[in-house]
């Protein structure tokens, strides 16, 4: 059969300033012309946790419109795909950047959010992206409940509830169940038990779980987290922007960090499967309530090569 397709993609590695860090994602920029079959048999292809296709936007507002796929289906958002994305375009000369930061529009299926690009003599030193404002979906309070996230971690009820804080449904554009552990030992520990947390998600409407501990590795982060989303596809993510951002979001409003009108904080993820991870999460507040939640970091260009099909 003859080709008919000859497509350029790249892949980085995001929130890692080091190679064979961070979480990859591959990156589609010129994905015209092909329909959502082509689209998720190429996500299937990749094998990575998200890749992303560039199309032109519909809203002149934005420089460009992204479709998110992870390889079982598309998402109507998420965090790292979005930065590694405007890291690429930025890199190929897609988007035009000048030293400083460089502020633009994105589309994606669920609207418009910023995104900022900062530079440094010509080099891409962060990507910084808007989410939509955090929503709480409520508290998982159930004995029977907790012991079955508990089960489906690998972990004994007590290492979550010893901890005294929530266990909470948030979202910043995906729902994500935040699932604190009192330690940096039980969290490395887990063993997830996939069908237990498809399960779990379906019944509690979340994405995955995104465990945590205050107990951390790098004496900067603020929390060491492990997300499970096996009902997108995503097993275990190395580094996960839009759970991420809820992360921030739950801790700002618990209380777990020290909170002001800009509270800065890194998460760490991903030394469980060997791709730390470095994301820097900013919640901006007006007294009680959350106003904004951005999330940033590094990004490192991997692959650059041709899909011919």
């Amino acid at each position: 059969m003859p080709e008919r397709h000859q497509l350029k993609f790249y892949q980085a590695d995001v929130f890692t300033s080091l190679p064979f860090g961070g979480n990859p994602v591959a990156v589609f920029p010129e994905a015209q012309g092909l329909d959502d079959d082509q689209l998720q048999q190429i996500a299937r292809e990749m094998n990575l946790s998200e890749t992303v296709f560039v199309l032109p936007p519909t809203d002149p507002a934005a420089v460009v419109r992204l479709r998110i796929f992870t390889p079982t289906q598309e998402i109507p958002f998420a965090g790292h795909p979005v930065l590694g994305t405007f890291y690429v375009l930025a890199q190929l000369g897609l988007i035009a950047i000048t030293d400083g930061v460089t502020r633009v529009m994105q589309e994606c299926n669920i609207g418009l959010f910023p995104v900022e690009i900062h530079a440094q003599e010509e080099l891409i030193t962060r990507v910084v992206m808007t989410q939509p404002k955090p929503l709480f979906l409520g508290s998982v309070e159930e004995s029977d409940d907790l012991f079955d996230i508990a089960k489906a971690l690998g972990l004994s009820k007590n290492q979550i509830v010893d901890t005294k804080w929530p266990v909470m449904v948030v979202s910043t554009g995906l729902p994500v169940l935040i699932v604190p552990v009192r330690t940096l030992t039980a969290v490395r520990s887990i063993v997830p038990d996939a069908a237990a947390i498809i399960e779990l998600c379906g019944r509690l409407g979340a994405n995955g779980i995104m465990v945590f501990t205050t107990v951390t590795v790098e004496p900067l982060a603020a929390v060491h987290t492990r997300m499970f989303a096996p009902s997108i596809g995503i097993l275990e993510d190395p580094a996960t922007g839009s759970a991420s951002g809820a992360m921030g979001a739950y801790l700002v409003h618990n209380g777990l960090v020290e909170v002001g009108p800009m509270t800065e904080l890194i998460v760490e993820q991903g030394y469980e499967i060997a791709r730390p991870s470095r994301i820097l999460v900013q919640v901006e507040s007006a007294g009680d309530e959350i106003q904004t939640v951005r999330v940033g970091g590094q990004c490192v260009m991997m692959v650059k090569g041709t899909l011919a099909f």
